[in-house]
């Protein structure tokens, strides 16, 4: 069970969205490269990094911003945001990249993706954000008709590393997760899900302990890391003990 640390790129500097919402953004710190490394060093073993801006404009924007990470830290990261063609893909993962998220794209070229995990096997991950319960694309700006498990089986046997599942009415407002939907989801397909959008304290990381959730790769924390609400040394004690448990 992995807590992936967030840092969401807009205009080059790290910042919390609520509700999905670029008009209310708060900002963390502007070094994302040192907030990175700080992560690191307080014991986290992976890097969730989304590029606010790249996800509406359909292509890189912070590509500066996450080639800085890339240099200062030694862990793995994975991205999403604007990513939408194989050579963009490639590019990304020739930079150090450890994995590539695919949002948009899944729902409008689920062929691409397909084709992306057979060239590069175990690299793409596919992101689906959600809206009271279908899927929402271009940044979370448009709705679609899909559902959420309906577009996961189309990925089903495709070598899908991961979905990060967001649930959009939650991301940023410290709601806590959607366990219900993020569960139901994890039970419908063998692709590991990571669960996103809400996480709010130490409550939701013994959550991920529970044995309903042991299915789940894991969950992503952003604004509850960044206010101070969930210490970094108390999560990773509580998931690390579990791990042990379960050995």
């Amino acid at each position: 069970m992995i807590l992936f640390p967030a840092i969401d790129l807009k205009d080059g500097q790290c910042v919390r969205l609520r509700l999905g919402d670029m008009e209310q953004a708060t900002v963390y710190n502007t070094d994302p490269a040192a907030q990175a490394k700080e992560f690191e060093d307080q014991g986290f073993e992976w890097l969730h990094v989304v590029d606010l801006n790249g996800a509406f404009a359909g292509q890189s924007v912070n590509g500066a911003a996450v080639e800085s990470i890339l240099k200062a830290t030694k862990n793995p990261v994975q991205l999403g945001g604007g990513i939408r063609t194989i050579a963009h893909i490639e590019s990304w993962l020739a930079k150090g990249l450890a994995r590539v998220i695919l949002g948009t794209v899944a729902v409008r070229d689920p062929a691409l993706v397909i084709e992306a995990c057979k060239t590069f096997p175990g690299k793409i991950a596919v992101g689906i954000d959600a809206k009271g319960g279908k899927v929402a694309v271009e940044g979370w700006a448009e709705a679609s008709t899909l559902g959420v498990i309906e577009l996961a089986q189309k990925f089903e046997g495709a070598g899908v590393a991961a979905i990060i599942y967001t649930d959009i009415d939650r991301d940023g407002v410290l709601a806590g997760i959607n366990w219900e939907s993020t569960l139901q989801l994890a039970e419908a397909v063998s692709i590991p899900v990571i669960a996103s959008g809400g996480l709010a304290s130490i409550a939701d990381i013994l959550r991920m302990t529970k044995p309903d959730a042991a299915r789940l790769e894991g969950a992503i924390s952003g604004r509850a890391l960044y206010d101070g609400r969930i210490d970094p040394e108390e999560a990773l004690t509580v998931l690390r003990q579990a791990r042990e448990r379960a050995a």
